[in-house]
């Protein structure tokens, strides 16, 4: 009976070991079932966002000193979404024709929906974009990155197209 008593102890132990390993591989395996998808914070890596972020804010800064970014779309919609910027500056309200801007259209956390601006047509300082039709309903973040020489600016807005009063800067 004693020698029942002794076993035991290593046997537990031995048990414990082996269910915290049956454990470990479980949460490995289900987790290996959801991709990590990259931040989109600002349309970069979120290692070279953190790295510098105290440049892209000041760089922000002295953006919206000289110049006035204003998005102008509609709400948008799985069908015909239009985006448009108006870019002017801030002494005079002229309008700004010479601005690079490369936006995107994308999920929050999903990347495979990602739809790429390109070439928008300029007219007294709007940008617009040609319309595209979203392949899903719900939350999509508007991305944009607006250069103007060397002043550089980063555009988030986020919206839904359940509820077209769903919308923030």
């Amino acid at each position: 009976m004693k020698k029942d008593k002794a076993l035991r102890w290593p046997y537990g132990i031995a048990l414990s070991f082996l269910g915290v390993i049956a454990l470990i591989y479980f949460t490995v395996m289900e987790t290996m079932k959801y991709p990590v998808e990259s931040s989109d914070m600002n349309m970069q890596n979120y290692h070279v966002y953190d790295k510098n972020a105290n440049d892209i804010i000041l760089k922000k800064l002295d953006f919206d000193k000289k110049y006035k970014l204003t998005f102008i779309s509609r709400p948008i919609s799985t069908k015909e979404t239009k985006i448009e910027y108006k870019i002017v500056t801030t002494k005079d309200a002229q309008a700004v024709n010479t601005a690079e801007i490369k936006a995107v259209i994308t999920r929050p956390d999903e990347h495979k929906y990602d739809i790429n601006l390109e070439n928008p047509q300029i007219k007294e300082g709007v940008y617009s974009f040609k319309s595209v039709t979203l392949p899903k309903e719900g939350r999509w973040n508007i991305l944009a990155s607006v250069k103007i020489g060397d002043d550089l600016r980063y555009l988030n807005l986020k919206a839904d197209t359940r509820n077209p009063n769903t919308f923030e800067y």
